[in-house]
């Protein structure tokens, strides 16, 4: 039997991350400084692991609701109007989900069939294009510049909009790029939405890393509101990956329909996870500014140094990512990045794994510790002289 034959075209036509496959490359070195991954390095609040340990201790270990616990929802959707000021109703318009990932694949099996049109950035986050080719829908790249700060314009946006277009994937703040789009240029792309009923997933995760100016929730323009399915979760603002716990807010038709999937593949997220997050949200707001101040140093920091070096490097409003631009070295992202691991053992990650908009930049993740960056900057300047 030829084993291969048998698995979907579909499944067989999506590639590895690449974040990941140079990662595990960086790996067969030893001593290597990884910039790659976007993984806090701060250890999860104290008070969110206490929480955690006093469910399991207390026996809150079964399922839960499939959509979540209803406490739970009701502290996310206080939070998402406290900060936000977007108006959702927990019982019917908030689900809990095993990570962001899992609500980002939930919207896209759910609204979109074979030969659907959807609008990806690109660059942009390598896991959006391989849920919506498992789904069995087209992708249709909407380019993102550097001159523009990486960010929608609605001109762009409109002139790739055909009758099969039905979804819009943003991601704002913006990995790779960390690109921001405030209030005045979300609303710019708000009649576009109206106009051409789109559907909008809206991936949040970056929201609590907004740097410079307030973040702004596209649901919040009322006009679009029912249009927007808005993704978020806990890994990036309270350093908790390894937990796996997200979240959806969309209006109720959508969001039962997404239910139907969850329930089947998943039944509930994490029950004492649910217990911990719903402590988090209470009473760790401190914890979060306290991370996103010193995401702030170190963005700052390594910005300055990397155009100091000579690499072309906008400030990132947000995430916690820089995006640099390496096209006077006539080398592809790949290339620069082998070069740099086998000689200084750095590694950042390839601008190309973020798609064809992505080719001649390098990712560099500031989810590490000053001094790790600091001892990587000293060899990518090292690495330099030789374009001198």
């Amino acid at each position: 039997m030829n084993l291969e034959s048998k698995v979907s075209d579909r499944i067989k036509s999506i590639k590895p991350s690449g974040i990941r496959k140079f990662s595990d490359y960086a790996k067969t070195f030893d001593h290597v400084i990884s910039l790659g991954v976007g993984e806090p390095d701060f250890t999860t609040p104290p008070k969110i692991c206490e929480a955690a340990i006093k469910a399991i201790q207390e026996g809150k270990t079964h399922y839960t609701a499939n959509r979540g616990l209803l406490e739970l929802r009701e502290e996310i959707c206080q939070y998402y109007n406290r900060k936000y000021h977007v108006s959702y109703d927990a019982a019917t318009e908030c689900l809990v989900t095993v990570g962001s990932s899992e609500g980002i694949d939930l919207a896209i099996r759910t609204f979109v069939d074979a030969g659907d049109e959807v609008i990806l950035t690109d660059p942009g986050y390598v896991a959006y294009e391989s849920a919506v080719k498992a789904a069995g829908g087209q992708m249709v790249k909407l380019p993102l510049d550097e001159e523009h700060e990486f960010k929608i314009e609605a001109d762009v946006l409109e002139s790739l909009i055909t009758p099969k277009t039905k979804v819009l994937i943003m991601n704002y703040p913006n990995n790779p790029t960390g690109a921001f789009m405030n209030k005045e240029e979300l609303a710019a792309l708000v009649p576009v939405i109206q106009k051409h009923d789109l559907i909008v997933i809206s991936d949040e995760i970056y929201s609590e890393l907004s740097y410079d100016e307030d973040y702004t929730s596209l649901a919040s323009f009322s006009e679009i509101r029912d249009q927007v399915i808005t993704i978020n979760g806990f890994s990036k603002s309270f350093a908790m990956t390894g937990w796996r716990l997200g979240y959806v807010l969309t209006n109720p038709v959508f969001l039962s329909e997404m239910v139907k999937i969850h329930q089947l593949g998943i039944i509930c997220s994490n029950s004492f996870a649910q217990y911990a997050v719903l402590e988090g949200l209470k009473s760790c707001d401190q914890d979060v500014e306290d991370m996103r101040e010193e995401y702030k140093k170190r963005r700052d920091y390594l910005v300055h140094e990397l155009n100091d070096m000579g690499l072309q490097t906008f400030m990132p409003k947000g995430a916690f990512y820089t995006f640099s631009n390496i096209k006077f070295t006539h080398m592809t992202s790949e290339e620069f990045c082998v070069a740099l691991v086998k000689e200084q053992r750095v590694a950042p990650t390839p601008g190309s794994a973020f798609g064809d908009g992505g080719e001649g930049y390098i990712r560099i993740s500031y989810a590490y510790s000053l001094a790790q960056l600091q001892e990587a900057m000293g060899k990518l300047r090292q690495f330099l002289k030789r374009f001198q």
